[in-house]
This record gives C-alpha cells, sequence and structure tokens, in this order.
C-alpha cells in the first residue's frame, strides 16, 4: 500500500510502532507483572499516528481497524463457545468422568507421552487446536495435576498434540488456508508437512518419556490419587455414558459437521447432563454457562479444577483479540507490514534463506499482529513470486508457512493463540514455552532443511511453462477488464 503521495512507508517508520509495542509490553508484562492490553493500545495509537503521517484520514484508520477486528470475529466466536463447553462439560460431570477414568488408566510416567498422543488424535479428528485444547486440555490438565506432574508440562504436551493435528488434518482451517493462498493442492501440502511435522513429533515424545521418568507413582502419591478419585465419585455421578459427549462432539466434526453447531452441541449436551444426570438446577445450569461451574469438595485441589469454565472467563481473551486485531489491522492495511517484509527481502540471497526469511516473516507477524491467521496470510502473499522466481515449488511456502505460523503463535504471550491457552489451559507462555517441544523444533527442523535441501522441491520445466502461462492468460483478463472498464 502507498501513502496519498505515493511514496512507499519506509521501513523505519514502519517499525516504530512496533518497536514502541515490544518496548511497552516488556516493561508491562515482565516488569510490572501487568496484562498485555493496554501495551498493544498504545501500539496501535502509535500506529495510528504514523498512519496519519502517511496521508490516511481518521475514517481510513478506523476502516482498518474494523478490518482487521472482523478477521478475528470467527476466533471470538469459538473463543465464547469453548467457555460455554468447559462450564457446561464442568457442571454435568463429564470432566470429572475423563478425569476418573484417566488416573485409573494412565500411569504417572507415561501421562505426557499418552495426552500429547491422544491430543494428536482428537485434533486430526476435528481438525481444531483449540477445541482440543478446551475439551480434552482441559481433563488432561486435571488428571496430570492429580499427579503431581506441573502445569507447565502438561500444558506443553497438550499443545504439541494438538497443534500436530491442527498442522496436519486435512479440517484444519491454517492448513486449507497455506494451501489455498500459495496454490498448492491440500493433500500434497499434508505430504509435504510430513518431514518436518512427524520428525518434529519423535523428538517431543522422546523429551516426554524422558521427563516422564521422574514422576513415578509413589505410596503417598497413590494415596493422593486414590482421595481424589473419591472426592470425584462423591461430588458427581460418574458414569461412562458422559464420554459419549465428547466422543459425540469429535464424531461430528470427523464428519465435516461445522466446528460452532458441533460445539453447541456438545454445550447442549453438558447442560443436559447437569440438569438430568447431576441433579442439578436450571439456575445452576446456566450460572455454569454464564459466570461458570462453582464447587466446594473441601479437597483444595479438586475445588481448583472445577471452579471455572463459563462465557465471563472468556472475555480477558476475546477483549484481547479485538484489542490486538485493532494493532495488526493498522500494520497490515496501511502497508507498514508490508515494507518489515520488503526489507526481509531485500536480504534473501538463495533459496535456503529464502525459506528461513519465510518462518522469520511469520513469527514476526505472529508478535506483531498477534493473529495466526495474518501470520499466514501475509506472508504468502508477500512471498510467493520470490518462491517461483528461484524455481521452488509452492508446497515450500506452503510448508513453511505453517511451521513458522501456525505452530509459532502460542509463544507470543499478546498473541490470540497464547492469550486463549492462558484463559482455557490457566498456564502462561513462560510456563508451558520450554515444554512445548514441537511447536518450536519443527520450525528449527525446517530451516535446517532448507540449508541442506533436504526435502526442498524444485519445480520441474513443465511446471514453470504451466505458471507462465496462468500468469500470461491473468495479464489477458486484467487488460480485458481495464478496457471494458
Amino acid at each position: 500500500m502507498e501513502q496519498r503521495n505515493g511514496r512507499e512507508v519506509s521501513f523505519w517508520l514502519a517499525m516504530l510502532p512496533l518497536t514502541v509495542m515490544i518496548i511497552v509490553m516488556i516493561f508491562t508484562v515482565v516488569k510490572l507483572e501487568q496484562g498485555p492490553h493496554i501495551p498493544l493500545i498504545i501500539g496501535t495509537t502509535t500506529a495510528a499516528l504514523v498512519a496519519w503521517k502517511m496521508g490516511y484520514t481518521w475514517k481510513d484508520i478506523e476502516e482498518m481497524i474494523y478490518k482487521g477486528i472482523r478477521l478475528a470475529l470467527p476466533a471470538v466466536v469459538i473463543i465464547m463457545l469453548v467457555g460455554l463447553t468447559i462450564g457446561a462439560w464442568m457442571g454435568g460431570g463429564i470432566v470429572a468422568t475423563m478425569i476418573f477414568y484417566g488416573l485409573k488408566i494412565i500411569t504417572p510416567s507415561w501421562f505426557l507421552v499418552a495426552i500429547c498422543l491422544i491430543c494428536c488424535i482428537v485434533s486430526i479428528a476435528i481438525g481444531s487446536s483449540w477445541s482440543t485444547m478446551g475439551t480434552i486440555g482441559v481433563a488432561g490438565m486435571g488428571i496430570g495435576l492429580s499427579m503431581g506432574i506441573p502445569a507447565g508440562m502438561i500444558a506443553g504436551a497438550i499443545i504439541s498434540g494438538a497443534y500436530f493435528g491442527d498442522k496436519m488434518s486435512p479440517l484444519s482451517d491454517t492448513t486449507n488456508l497455506a494451501a489455498g493462498l500459495t496454490g498448492t493442492d491440500l493433500f500434497d501440502h499434508i505430504k509435504h508437512m510430513l518431514f518436518t511435522t512427524i520428525p518434529g513429533l519423535l523428538i517431543a515424545l522422546g523429551v516426554y518419556t524422558f521427563l516422564g521418568k521422574k514422576f513415578t507413582t509413589s505410596q503417598i502419591e497413590a494415596v493422593e490419587i486414590a482421595q481424589t478419585s473419591q472426592v470425584l465419585q462423591e461430588s458427581f455421578l460418574i458414569t461412562p455414558w458422559l464420554l459419549l459427549v465428547p466422543l459425540a462432539v469429535i464424531v461430528m466434526v470427523a464428519l465435516k459437521v461445522p466446528a460452532i453447531p458441533a460445539l453447541l452441541v456438545g454445550i447442549t449436551l453438558g447442560f443436559l447432563s447437569q440438569t438430568f444426570v447431576q441433579g442439578g438446577s436450571l439456575v445452576g445450569g446456566i450460572e455454569a454457562l454464564q459466570s461458570g461451574f462453582k464447587i466446594e469438595t473441601g479437597n483444595e485441589m479438586v475445588d481448583g479444577l472445577f471452579n471455572g469454565g463459563g462465557l465471563d472467563s472468556m472475555m480477558y481473551t476475546v477483549s484481547m483479540t479485538i484489542v490486538a486485531m485493532t494493532f495488526g489491522g493498522i500494520l497490515e492495511f496501511s502497508g507498514m507490514l508490508k515494507a518489515l517484509m520488503n526489507q526481509l527481502l531485500k536480504v534473501v540471497k538463495s533459496s535456503a534463506s529464502l525459506i528461513a526469511s519465510t518462518i522469520g516473516a511469520c513469527f514476526l507477524t505472529n508478535a506483531s499482529c498477534s493473529e495466526q491467521y495474518i501470520s499466514i496470510v501475509v506472508p504468502a502473499r508477500m512471498f510467493s513470486n520470490a518462491y517461483r522466481d528461484k524455481g521452488l515449488h509452492s508446497k515450500n511456502l506452503s510448508r513453511s508457512l505453517e511451521d513458522g505460523g501456525t505452530l509459532t503463535s502460542v509463544f507470543i504471550p499478546w498473541n490470540t493463540c497464547g492469550v486463549f491457552i492462558l484463559g482455557t489451559l490457566g498456564v502462561s507462555v513462560f510456563e508451558f514455552g520450554p515444554y512445548a517441544v514441537l511447536n518450536f523444533i519443527v520450525p528449527i527442523i525446517s530451516i535446517l532443511y532448507a540449508f541442506t535441501g533436504f526435502t526442498i522441491v524444485k519445480l520441474t520445466e513443465q511446471e514453470k511453462i504451466e505458471i507462465a502461462q496462468k500468469e500470461l492468460e491473468k495479464e489477458q483478463l486484467k487488460d480485458q477488464e481495464v478496457s471494458l472498464g
């Protein structure tokens, strides 16, 4: 995008809002131990001033903000539904049932491996890391904490598994987005990601196996687990029939029922379970949906696990998402983000540095725009021609977008993904970061492949001719539109 006077925004001017936001963010979050909202608002204000300096009117800037927020609206709806789901499933005894049977089946030493693999399977089936974390992940946190495993480790294993499936599932929105934006066949894209994601998962499982060795079931821990199970039985009606509720949601999404109606069915079943299975009142069921489920068992750990959820619990995350997208909207639609990406392209000298720059740009976009989807959309637009010019197949770009964009979003505390995890699992980036092994090891593997040339696919001569023909047809269509206009 250009200024009103026709000049492009300079790199240093584009860097100003990002620099201000990051400095204020570090001081506020690390030093003052406050939330990320105000630093993002300060960053948005700085970005608005820069856009005004570029020649945009306030009306233009408002429209940029609204466009940014509109991009996040699907995520906002999912966030609210996940809050309702947690409240309904807590009150309906569904989470208690999953924890109860989980404590009986899974041993502490293998828990991290097991929960990671379970989340892998579920997220592949439903194509959503957020839905996986908001359902199976919540139960997993309860099981792991009952076994005395640190929250950061549990969350890291859950996140690794959830994002493995989100990345590899043909039902995933980010997977389809990366393939669609780059013009890559969906299943070619998924197959190409196997080369980086499977080694990443194996390394993660190896780390979780090693970490799990220290968590053997001692006599004291066995007594604590037995006490937790007893409290759950006294507080809820535990029955395997309640497991049909999460199973129904997983099956519906696997059958390509959209996520929103599938979650609504899960919420309804949870509400009915609280009212008719657990014997709760209608008022109690509605309160669980609105403000979260509340229980007093006398067991501090159980009370800590089950007092939560509800629509209100997600309002912090919703407000964070909206504030983040006001900042990202101005950066994206004013052309500032493009100026930052163009600077990266100037230092690209080889195919290897191009792929590394793509992954770096995705991470930068996650940090600056605070939204996973933008971290795929913007680099896809910026780098597509460069990949073609260097004779690289589009599936190299689509894989890099997911390795650098989808996975690294969880490491930014003010990114919608980082905030969602804090609101859902109750664990901050600083706690789970070292243990979300898949999410940081896959980008490293991808960069190593780039510099060794392993699995980097070049365009064939026939593919180059076909691409050139398509570009020619596009230009001809544009010329026809201009002449008709």
